[in-house]
């Protein structure tokens, strides 16, 4: 188990003399005002000074720095562009953060063989970037895309708006380099799509750094699509936009992807972005975008207006060309920006629920804001159910940041109830551990906790992530009182 000496027995200067052997005098950060800048990731409601910050541009680097940590017992935590939104990479005390960020480089494209192996610190929009002249594209697409990194989206499984249809990222990672969590160099998955053995692929993306650290990754491109469709249909409520989803699933069509925005979102991107595409007056509005041949996406295009008009939809609006497509999307990944207008603050969550409890969930949603006083906007990915409800507060005001802690919490048990899951695409991180049992048995949480032992077997790696503890959770951890006394080390306090 994690185990560390306390703050004033710790003699850095063997550490930092040791790092900058291996990485170079410029690449150890420990002055006192630069680290501030790592303090937090997206989710800037917790911040902790991590003690180094390291910046690798190697793989070999990145080993390096994980076999001094081990030496010296330090915990480590990995970092990319830093816009995680669960407190992923969130630093704990008198930790190393290895930031990815200098590890830019596009290590090569195949496109005969369809894929780009890169390393984690290029950003997302890069990789599609590097290979749309030669009609391809990466279909993984989150709303941070043009900022967030790859090994960001390894470690939390990121998705987007083409989740819907193409999957997320672990559908399109075949493999990975990877450093362990006690600085050995392993390959995980290989060059094509299905491997024999174990999926260990599979367990590392989505594992949010606590297994070790992806320094090269093999991604799949696809080819794009021949014809491609966004509609926009406008409701008078929420749960009709929610109704049509479902119907239109129910109708045989998978689009690309399916966004829905309420009214309080349409109008704060509308200030901000500009699109003059969203009604101001609609209660929310439903953006499709159908791909494929020619001869498919109009056939389509037209059962889902007709799904849309019989639920009410007041008008159906189409584009084809790319600049208008690019108009009608530029507002969706604009809308937790510009909620940042509307209000001081705003609390994200990251829910998911099966598409035939959204009128139901929007409606569960929309009376917890009036209890609660708090107005939530909500935009999500409406096609896989993965709800972002943005609960809008006052960080300056006492007290306030706990109860929309509250609030959100009881927005991811209602996404449990109705048999759905406390993360979509953002992760567990630091926010949402002690919501986990929750969802999962004390079972459950025990295999898991052995296969991070197996990986990470001095808890080294990102501790105090994904799992809730005593120390961390409280009265959540006291449910998960049989794991705790298993990994319990006596006389040592436990991450």
């Amino acid at each position: 188990m994690f185990t560390q000496e306390k703050p004033q027995q710790r003699n850095w200067k063997p550490i930092i003399r040791e790092l900058e052997a291996v990485l170079g005098h410029k690449n150890v950060v420990q002055r006192r005002e630069e680290l501030i800048t790592y303090e937090c990731d997206g989710l800037t409601s917790y911040r902790e000074r991590p003690a180094l910050v390291v910046l690798p541009r190697t793989t070999e680097q990145v080993a390096a720095a994980v076999k001094v940590c081990n030496k010296y017992n330090v915990a480590f935590i990995a970092r990319g562009s830093g816009t995680g939104l669960s407190g992923g990479a969130l630093p704990v005390k008198d930790c190393v953060l290895i930031v990815t960020s200098m590890m830019r480089q596009v290590l090569n494209v195949d496109l005969e063989n369809q894929r780009v192996v890169v390393q984690p610190g290029v950003i997302n929009s890069w990789v599609t970037q590097t290979v749309s002249g030669a009609g391809f594209y990466y279909a993984p697409d989150p709303s941070s895309q043009i900022i967030c990194s790859i090994g960001g989206n390894v470690a939390e499984n990121s998705g987007g708006v083409h989740c819907l249809k193409y999957g997320v990222t672990t559908n399109h990672v075949l493999g990975l380099k990877v450093v362990t969590a006690e600085g050995d160099v392993v390959d995980l998955g290989g060059l094509v799509p299905e491997m024999p053995g174990y999926d260990l692929t599979g367990i590392f993306v989505g594992s949010e750094g606590t297994l070790g650290i992806a320094c090269e990754i093999t991604l799949r491109i696809l080819k794009s699509a021949e014809s491609i469709c966004v509609l926009l249909a406008d409701f008078t409520n929420v749960e009709a936009a929610g109704a049509s989803v479902a119907d239109i699933i129910s109708a045989g069509i998978i689009p690309g992807g399916m966004e829905i925005m309420d009214n309080l979102s349409i109008n704060a991107v509308e200030d901000v972005v500009q699109t003059n595409c969203y009604p101001r007056d609609a209660t929310a509005i439903l953006l499709i975008e159908i791909d494929g041949l020619d001869v498919e996406v109009i056939h389509s295009k037209k059962l889902v207006t007709e799904i849309c008009i019989r639920n009410g939809a007041r008008n159906v609006t189409s584009a084809s060309d790319p600049e208008t497509r690019l108009k009608l999307w530029k507002g969706r990944k604009a809308a937790f920006a510009a909620a940042g207008h509307v209000s001081p603050d705003y609390y994200v969550q990251d829910g998911v629920i099966p598409r035939t409890q959204l009128p139901y969930v929007l409606k569960e949603i929309e009376q917890l804001s009036q209890k609660s006083g708090y107005k939530i906007a909500n935009v999500f990915h409406a096609g896989d159910g993965n709800l972002h409800p943005l609960i809008l507060y006052d960080n300056s005001i006492p007290g306030e940041l706990e109860k929309v802690e509250e609030v959100g919490g009881e927005i991811l048990k209602l996404c449990v109830r109705v048999g759905g899951s406390i993360s979509g695409e953002h992760g567990i991180g630091a926010e949402k551990r002690c919501y986990m049992p929750d969802m999962f048995t004390n079972a459950d949480l025990e295999s898991m906790q052995l296969v991070k032992q197996v990986f990470n077997p001095k808890g080294l790696a990102n501790p105090t992530k994904i799992f809730p503890t005593p120390r961390t959770c409280g009265e959540a951890a006291r449910a998960m009182g049989d794991i705790s006394k298993k990994f319990e080390v006596e006389g040592v306090e436990r991450y």
